[in-house]
């Protein structure tokens, strides 16, 4: 009878320890169309949870674009001569950094409301592959930001009158999506940490992004900041984001001047990608295995 029990119980543990490999394959032999729909859930799932705080997106748009004005008020300091351009200059780092950091937020900052909403564990035991469920983060950011900030846009360009007769808005439209590759491999590496601690991460996430936006020249050139923080500034993915969509849009700055700064900016986040689906897959591993998941992490 012992050895009956032993057999069943062993016979459970071999299951158990089969089930994972099942879920690998089942992922294995998913059509490239199911992950598609996968990922299509996810950003469905994205709009719905901020339709539920919809008030919120509300007054952050509001808030938005109340910053952009403020900041762009500014330039109404310089002799009017050159006021239209440096008014532009300042705008174009509101709306920028606003379209980044609302990317960078919406990723790095997923696994927090998962954690707060208390369907992180749920997420992570679907058999889904972690690639599938970021992606579909990912674009949801990217749309989000798109939207936002073309609403902005629209409202400070009548507030300012903004003189656009030299912009190049093809130019600048593709700089704002491929500088969003970029922000993709930083939010999925700050996504660690909200991962690994509930508050201490999302804490940590917004002070990341306070250095982002100190060195990257959003509402001033480089040239000013210390010797030191020049050589981040050139790590900084924001900064070559910044430069080529004010060449653009300042100066009609076309694709045969921008290419390779183009492809430069594009190599940093095809980079940053991986790079940052890696490290967040090692701390997921690490995170189930010391029972870090739990709400109140």
């Amino acid at each position: 009878m012992g050895m009956e029990i032993e057999s069943d119980s062993h016979s459970v543990s071999n299951k158990n320890r089969r089930l994972p490999d099942d879920v690998s394959a089942r992922r294995r032999r998913r059509p490239v169309r199911s992950e598609l729909n996968i990922v299509y859930a996810f950003l469905v799932r994205n709009f719905h949870l901020s339709r539920r705080y919809l008030s919120w997106e509300i007054v952050n748009i509001f808030y938005s674009i109340i910053n952009a004005m403020t900041i762009g008020l500014i330039g109404y300091e310089v002799p009017a001569a050159t006021r239209g351009s440096e008014v532009l200059y300042l705008v174009i780092g509101a709306l920028l950094w606003g379209f980044l950091s609302i990317l960078f937020d919406e990723v790095a900052n997923s696994i927090g409301y998962e954690r707060w909403e208390g369907t992180i564990e749920y997420t992570f035991m679907a058999p889904i592959r972690r690639l599938t469920h970021l992606l579909g983060t990912c674009f949801w950011g990217v749309s989000y930001g798109v939207l936002r900030t073309i609403v902005v846009l629209i409202v400070v360009a009548l507030f300012f009158h903004l003189p656009m007769h030299n912009a190049n808005l093809p130019a600048a439209i593709v700089v704002l999506l491929i500088s969003s590759l970029s922000f993709m491999g930083l939010g999925l590496i700050a996504a660690v940490l909200p991962l690994l601690s509930t508050e201490r991460g999302v804490q940590a996430t917004h002070i990341i992004q306070g250095i982002i936006l100190l060195i990257s020249g959003v509402y001033y050139p480089i040239t000013v900041l210390p010797h030191w923080a020049q050589w981040m500034a050139w790590l900084s993915p924001a900064t070559y984001a910044l430069q080529m969509t004010r060449a653009a849009l300042l100066h009609h700055a076309g694709f045969g001047l921008l290419w390779k700064q183009m492809l430069e900016l594009a190599g940093i986040g095809i980079l940053l990608i991986p790079v940052g689906l890696a490290i967040f897959m090692t701390a997921e591993r690490y995170a189930m295995r010391t029972g870090r998941l739990k709400r109140n992490g």
